[in-house]
């Protein structure tokens, strides 16, 4: 038996890898506990784009990622990412093209019609990807759970692979938190149907279309261990990035704002470690959902090999 600890996007994805492989796996989630991190994740596969200032391993890990989502959830929508920014800072899409690769120039217009006018030229990464995070991780529980796999509030009762996040702090001294704000709109008015990031010197936005006239704006990085509600600077700056995509965003309702700590080493790259006898899988930063599959899969292929030679 090898007992996940933790149901955010990182201890689902590894339950999903392991009981695929055949192996007994059970799922423990602390009573009371807050909903994980990755419940306020704006749900973007986009490899591409995180390479403007992610290190290169987390651009080939989630290059997989779309792939591993797709065969597993139904809200994978391959629309890919359009990179935009007003006219005074038509210098930051300059940056981000030199910073980036698998783009190309295009007339935000032709591919978003409610842009018309808005913006002159963009970036369009036609190989990205978004989803509804939510329904992916319910979608990944029902899943594990018609495999048979139990969820329960413990006690553990075989391998221990630690997915819990900052909750790990204690036992990974030099895991950080790094807070994250986001809002949930809803703006019937407003027709985008991919992911749209703002580049902004200072308050890059990105919006994420949920359906039905439904938004996620996210997300603020701040290097803070500060937990709580949203800040009133982070909505002003939030909102303020979404009416600068659209002016109807003026008119939406804000159905939703929540914060959350991103568990993360110093490096901002995700890890697998072995201690003791116990294996973490953590610091998943902002790129839980782009870089989980693939640690998950490595560390499923790992364990698998282990059990067959010592069988």
């Amino acid at each position: 038996m090898i007992s996940v600890l933790g149901m955010g996007v990182a201890g689902l994805c590894v339950a999903t890898s392991l009981a695929e492989r055949g192996l007994q796996v059970e799922v423990i989630t602390p009573e009371g506990s807050p909903d994980p991190a990755s419940w306020l994740a704006g749900g973007m596969l986009a490899p591409f784009c995180e390479g403007e200032s992610a290190p290169d391993l987390v651009v080939k890990m989630g290059q997989s990622a779309g792939d591993w989502w797709g065969a597993r959830v139904g809200s994978l929508v391959r629309m890919g990412t359009l990179v935009v920014a007003p006219s005074r800072d038509v210098s930051e899409l300059d940056r981000f093209a030199r910073a980036t690769e698998a783009h190309e120039w295009v007339n935000p217009a032709d591919l978003e019609p409610d842009l018309e006018t808005r913006f002159a030229r963009g970036l369009f990464f036609a190989k990205e990807a978004h989803m509804d995070p939510r329904e992916a991780m319910r979608s990944l529980r029902t899943r594990l759970e018609a495999m048979g796999v139990r969820f329960h509030h413990g006690p553990s009762t075989g391998q221990i692979i630690d997915c819990t996040g900052m909750a790990a702090a204690a036992q990974l001294p030099d895991l950080r938190a790094v807070r994250g704000e986001m809002l949930a709109l809803y703006a019937p008015d407003v027709q985008l149907t991919r992911t749209v990031r703002l580049l902004h010197p200072r308050f890059p936005c990105y919006i994420v279309p949920r359906g039905d006239g439904h938004y996620m704006v996210g997300a603020t990085m701040v290097e803070s261990a500060r937990n709580g509600p949203v800040s009133a600077r982070a909505v002003m700056e939030l909102l303020s990035t979404a009416y600068t995509v659209h002016p109807a965003f003026a008119e939406a309702e804000v159905t939703e704002t929540g914060s959350g700590l991103r568990p993360s080493f110093p490096d901002n790259i995700p890890a697998i470690r072995f201690l003791g006898d116990k294996i973490f899988m953590n610091g998943m930063y902002r790129h839980g959902f782009l870089t989980a599959p693939a640690l998950a899969e490595e560390l499923a292929a790992s364990l698998t090999q282990e059990i067959a030679h010592a069988g």
